[in-house]
């Protein structure tokens, strides 16, 4: 089961409208499009060796049939399990797809596999 960590009316903007939403402490960002990026992802790989969230992926080559796009909560690629594992799609994803996650990782953001085939490449946004 899910804990519940407020209502969203203790959340605050921050800067006016696009700008930072923050939890209840004021230190923790919700906002969607996340603050940091990793762009060139073409293999295994940690994207975020701390707790964050992982906001989007973006396609920016193309993905063959074989293999699977793996997201995982983990500090390291060799954590990387079945039970930390939040993301995972097999298969031919279109160039310029978005994958929007907004799922925290306690640990930290790890991208445990790339599809097989093609020219996989991914751009990552997350706090």
């Amino acid at each position: 089961m899910a804990a519940v960590i407020g209502s969203l009316a203790q959340f605050s903007l921050v800067g006016g409208y696009g700008s930072d939403i923050r939890d209840p402490t004021g230190t923790n960002q919700v906002a969607d499009g996340g603050n940091s990026g990793a762009t060139n992802v073409t293999a295994a790989s940690v994207i975020k060796a701390a707790p964050g969230r992982i906001c989007k992926i973006i396609v920016l080559g193309v993905v063959g049939t074989g293999g699977a796009l793996t997201i995982n909560d983990s500090l390291t690629v060799a954590g990387a399990t079945t039970a930390n594992q939040i993301y995972t799609t097999a298969g031919t994803i279109a160039v310029g797809t978005v994958i929007t996650l907004q799922f925290p990782c306690l640990n930290g953001i790890v991208v445990s596999a790339v599809p097989t085939g093609g020219t996989p490449q991914f751009a990552i946004s997350f706090n």
